[in-house]
């Protein structure tokens, strides 16, 4: 069960209701959370393949920089010549889909269309950099490789203060209670 506070900042940091939130996937370091695991098949039954939800959107905006720079064209010829990445990268994958099939598991959503599936384009392409970073934030340091690059590249978004205040939170909390 996710906390109430949570889902309303995940809301306003969204700009929209969140959908099949499994659990703060990872806690930024100004409190808000900027990953969320989601459930693989949302409300509707539509299969999810993205786990690994990134939230916050100053660092969404950051890579949204990173993509237009050309940098997963880099990435993506980097995994080419260099195996001891691309093997890494393909650990990233494997690891994607054990807590996947686990979540799945747990919570009796099986998911056949989109067994083998990650997000991203791993194991052989890079296709965004939002779920690797995403990735990276909930497994922690070393598991996806590109995903830490990005990462690091990004500096440290937060410092500047949190993307949305509790009062944005609440704000978008009571919107979304109005609607309904």
């Amino acid at each position: 069960m996710i906390d109430p506070t949570d889902e309303a900042a995940i809301h306003a940091q969204l700009g929209r209701e969140p959908r099949a939130i499994h659990a703060v996937g990872h806690r930024c370091p100004c409190g808000n959370p900027d990953v969320v695991t989601t459930e693989p098949r949302l409300p509707n039954g539509t299969p999810f393949p993205t786990t690994f939800y990134l939230t916050c959107p100053r660092a969404a905006s950051l890579i949204g920089t990173l993509e237009g720079s050309g940098l997963m064209k880099e990435m993506q010829a980097r995994l080419g010549e260099d195996p001891e990445l691309a093997a890494s990268y393909r650990g990233a994958h494997e690891s994607y889909l054990a807590f996947r099939t686990e979540l799945a598991r747990q919570s009796g959503h099986d998911v056949p269309e989109i067994e083998g599936i990650t997000a991203g384009g791993m194991p052989d392409r890079v296709k965004c950099l939002h779920v690797l970073a995403g990735h990276a934030l909930a497994a922690g340091p070393g598991v996806n490789p590109l995903g830490d690059e990005v990462l690091e590249l990004l500096g440290e978004w937060w410092a500047s203060g949190p993307c949305v205040s509790a009062a944005t939170a609440a704000t978008a909390e009571v919107a979304e209670a109005a609607d309904s």
